[in-house]
């Protein structure tokens, strides 16, 4: 899937392919959980998700160079300008992975998800600003309209709560945006740079950063946790599924901002979340309420919208 995503066809199947392992990683996180805590550590579980995906980008390189040869393209020698951009999204995506563990000091997981939209509106803002493409009309009513659409979704009888989030619940949650469209908007504008690059290469130096970040935060936040007890303490088959997920999405939204943008990815992951909504209906006994299916049918039409602001620009 991540090894040729230049075509039409692969671009669908890339985007279909993140909203179903979006729409799984909270359930899998949640599994993941003992007695409602953590057993291992996030930090080393962070840190196999960035190996996984360079071994994975590395792999899809061997097999382009045995098909196709090394390339100018598809080498992974390069110069100091083009990777010394690399450290920035990955220290970003560090950052705002760690927070959203600090944020349930101050907001519970409903108000989380609640507070998380508002990465919805940080994107499209910084799409516009950083990339300097302009949305139509239509489809910053489309965004709006997704943003509501989800937030309506996520309601029950005590969502209320959320609007007596303390400043610093509050603060961290645009925080977390911020760093959340920032990162995605920045990184797919350096891996369009050159839009010829291999998508792989590009990704392997985004991992090979993200790897040297997370093994900081080991040393920094976990070294004693995993000298005493162990780097792979608390692990599961659930754990492994579970950083496995994260390793695909990971590669699959490289490859959505590559070949599509960050629109596509914010109303794939907004999907997702309806579709996890759905599916733990059976797992965990969860109940749609009328401001779920009223919610789901806003998001819709945001989907519409945005398809027919598209063909207006």
């Amino acid at each position: 899937m991540f090894l040729q995503g230049n075509r039409p066809s692969g671009n669908a199947i890339v985007t279909v392919a993140l909203t179903f392992l979006t729409s799984s990683q909270a359930i899998l996180i949640v599994w993941s959980k003992r007695a409602g805590k953590y057993e291992y550590s996030v930090t080393t579980a962070n840190f196999l998700v960035e190996t996984l995906k360079c071994a994975l980008s590395l792999a899809a390189l061997a097999r382009i160079w045995k098909s196709e040869g090394v390339t100018e393209d598809n080498r992974l020698s390069t110069t100091l300008d083009e990777v010394i951009v690399y450290p920035i999204p990955a220290l970003l995506y560090l950052v705002k992975n760690l927070l959203q563990y600090y944020i349930f000091a101050y907001v519970d997981a409903p108000g989380y998800q609640i507070l998380k939209n508002l990465n919805i509106i940080s994107t499209g803002v910084l799409y516009r600003i950083i990339l300097k493409k302009k949305l139509s009309d239509i489809q910053w009513a489309a965004f709006i309209l997704l943003c509501a659409g989800c937030t309506t979704a996520q309601l029950n009888s005590r969502s209320d709560h959320v609007l007596q989030t303390s400043l610093p619940g509050w603060i961290m949650a645009i925080v977390m945006a911020l760093l959340s469209g920032f990162a995605g908007v920045y990184t797919e504008a350096i891996i369009k740079k050159r839009p010829s690059r291999n998508i792989n290469v590009q990704n392997f130096w985004l991992y090979i950063f993200g790897m040297t970040f997370s093994a900081i935060a080991i040393l920094i936040q976990d070294f004693d946790a995993v000298m005493n007890k162990g780097f792979f303490h608390g692990y599961s088959i659930i754990t492994t599924l579970m950083i496995l997920n994260h390793a695909l999405s990971g590669i699959a939204v490289s490859m959505v901002m590559k070949y599509a943008d960050n629109i596509v990815k914010v109303y794939s992951t907004s999907v997702a979340m309806l579709l996890t909504a759905v599916v733990s209906v059976l797992l965990f006994g969860f109940n749609l309420t009328l401001a779920f299916f009223l919610g789901a049918t806003v998001v819709s039409v945001s989907v519409y919208l945005h398809s027919a602001g598209k063909l207006q620009r």
